[in-house]
């Protein structure tokens, strides 16, 4: 998948929108509601970054499962992870953790107090 590929699939969520607060150099994927971001889009000494957010437990065995999956880059080590772009991580996997990123973020349906 390519930068563009990636921020349409970002876009068909939910509420989600993208934003440049880096600069035109990362793309950050946001939810409306909370302006909480879920993706992380960049390119760094001519290669491909996505920076996603995770579930700690599922991060640790991604990363052992592929070779272009890495702690977050400039971000919590424990919470998100790098996938580098054009390497082991199917597309089918990649769009998995985005939307496990989404959801984890996303603005939670609260329930009315009795």
């Amino acid at each position: 998948m390519n930068r563009r590929e990636l921020i349409d699939y970002c876009l068909t969520l939910p509420g989600a929108y993208e934003a440049y607060p880096f600069g035109d150099d990362t793309t950050a994927m946001q939810h409306r509601c909370n302006k909480k971001s879920f993706a992380f889009i960049m390119h760094h000494d001519g290669k491909l970054y996505l920076n996603l957010k995770c579930d700690p437990f599922e991060a640790d065995f991604l990363r052992t499962a592929y070779t272009h999956l890495i702690a977050g880059w400039h971000m919590n080590k424990r919470h998100w992870n790098t996938v580098i772009m054009g390497g082991d991580v199917p597309d089918d996997e990649i769009k998995r953790m985005i939307d496990h990123s989404y959801d984890l973020i996303k603005p939670k349906v609260r329930k009315p107090r009795r």
